[in-house]
């Protein structure tokens, strides 16, 4: 996946191909990329940092929480296929959204959840899911970010597809679209 940017940081919201493009964190990247590849209308999908200050950032310097960026996923979808709607109804699904800075066993600000939206029309849409979120969880507040997205920086090549591909014990996961499998987060 390339960094999809104009010289002026411009964040695009479809590709040159004429997909549309959305950004989601939920904590430890590998579990939401292996979750969305599994959508049909997924057409690709990278892990990655965003909604940082520095420019390039890596593992490393997200994980030292001094860069501000999260871990997240970036997804290509058709939008003939499945809708933004139906990609935050997913997202919501698989995360606990009152937990701030973490998911899981994960802790830290680059573990942050958050629906980074494209546009103004996914703004509307993203705005409208976090009142729902937040009506479901009452009085407890929603932590998940909504905010318009920032550069995506791909992360590092074994990270993408890490479950896919066997993760830590060597058991890969299927990303077969439909498959309703458990996501192991560690492999």
């Amino acid at each position: 996946m390339q960094v999809l940017w104009a010289a002026e940081r411009a964040v695009p919201t479809d590709t040159p191909e004429g997909h549309r493009i959305a950004t989601f964190a939920g904590g430890c990247f590998w579990g939401p990329q292996l979750l969305f590849e599994r959508i049909p209308g997924i057409v690709m999908s990278s892990v990655g940092y965003t909604q940082g200050a520095s420019l390039w950032p890596s593992y490393s310097s997200i994980c030292s929480g001094q860069s501000g960026h999260t871990e997240a996923v970036q997804v290509f979808y058709d939008e003939k296929k499945v809708s933004y709607q139906e990609l935050l109804d997913v997202f919501w699904a698989s995360i606990d959204s009152a937990v701030m800075n973490g998911q899981g066993y994960d802790r830290g600000a680059q573990y942050r959840t958050g629906v980074y939206y494209h546009g103004e029309e996914q703004g509307t849409t993203a705005k409208a899911s976090l009142v729902q979120q937040q009506q479901k969880l009452s009085p407890a507040p929603v932590a998940t970010e909504v905010r318009p997205a920032k550069v995506f920086y791909p992360a590092e090549q074994e990270h993408q597809r890490y479950l896919s591909l066997g993760g830590r014990f060597g058991k890969a996961q299927s990303g077969a679209k439909g498959c309703k499998d458990p996501i192991r987060c560690y492999g």
